[in-house]
Formats: structure tokens, sequence, C-alpha cells
């Protein structure tokens, strides 16, 4: 059994969680806002993914890379709350179009956490297809996918960064999410779900 952490242990897991917060939250409050118009809504998603992520911190086993696993985690909370409201897809959750990468979106229904013995195999089912058909993609359209739906960037950050054409970049992640989808389906006929 591993000894409790010192005080100066804890003091550097602080140090290492505010870095993350600081460095980490305007990209996730965008991403979360993209996807729930309620503010106050927003906001309490984005205080659950922080509470989870400063308990996860805690634990032994570190998170390796805590940006990713902050947006996953956000995900993963805005679809479960709006899964108990009543089954919408996200793509009636996208904000009101300001962003032109809305109208290419995955919408991978992933089943709750909480749904059972079944449910919880599926959602892993299909959150292995999904990382199998990320690595299939070309690396341009793949860069592009993380960067706007897990990332939470514009495409028009992302054309300014690369130096390429919005166009290209809505044209990348639309043949991305044409693959996905078509990946994903036959996993979703193989489930029955």
């Amino acid at each position: 059994m591993e000894p409790p952490p010192t005080p100066h242990t804890m003091s550097e897991r602080d140090s290492d969680i505010a870095a993350t917060v600081v460095r980490e939250r305007s990209k996730l409050v965008n991403f979360i806002r993209r996807r729930v118009r309620d503010p106050f809504e927003a906001e309490d998603i984005l205080q659950d993914v922080f509470h989870e992520f400063v308990q996860a911190y805690r634990l032994p086993a570190p998170i390796e890379q805590a940006g990713a696993w902050l947006f996953r985690a956000a995900r993963n909370r805005i679809i479960d709350r709006f899964r108990k409201k009543k089954e919408v897809s996200l793509a009636t959750l996208a904000d009101d179009g300001d962003d032109p990468g809305d109208d290419y979106r995955l919408d991978l229904e992933l089943p709750s956490d909480d749904a059972g013995p079944d449910a919880l195999y599926a959602r892993a089912v299909l959150l292995e297809a999904l990382q199998e058909a990320l690595d299939a993609l070309p690396a341009n359209q793949r860069e592009v996918f993380i960067a706007h739906e897990l990332e939470g960037r514009t495409f028009k950050a992302m054309a300014i960064e690369s130096g390429v054409t919005v166009n290209t970049l809505l044209a990348r992640k639309r043949y991305a999410v044409l693959h996905l989808r078509a990946r994903l389906q036959v996993v979703y006929d193989e489930l029955d779900i």
C-alpha cells in the first residue's frame, strides 16, 4: 500500500491541478458552450468536470494527458445530462450556427455509464471502434476532427494557425465524419443499439 501523500507532494499536485485548470479553462468553456445553450447548465457541467478532474488527479494512477481527459469528461457529461432529460441528438444541441463546422458533426450516441452491464459493454466497444476509426483516418483529417470536436477549436483559428483555408479544413472534417459514421454504423448494427 502506498503511503499517504506528504504535504509537499499534495502541494505539488494542487499546483499541477491549478495550472491545468488555468491552461484549459477557456477552451473547455468554449467547447461546452458550443453544445449547451443554457449558460447556467454549461457552468454546472464545467464545475462537474473540474470536480471530477480534481478527484481523479488525486488518485494514485496519474492522468497522462490532462487536456484530452478534460474534453472527454466534458463530452460525457454533456451526453449524460441531455440523455437524462430526454433522448436528444447532439446535433440539436449545437449552437446557432456561428461555426460552419456544426454541419459536419459525428453525433456519437454513447450508452449511459449507469445503464447496466450491457450498456457499459456497448459503450466500451463503441469507444474502441471510434479510436480505431480515428487511427485509420489520414493525419490531416484526424487532426482537424480532433481539434474541432475534442479541443473545441474554431475553423477560423485553425486556418490562421495552419495557413490552410477554412473551406479546406471543413472538407477534411466532412470526410473524417463520413468515414467515422460509416465505420461506427457497422458497430451500432452489430450491437443492435
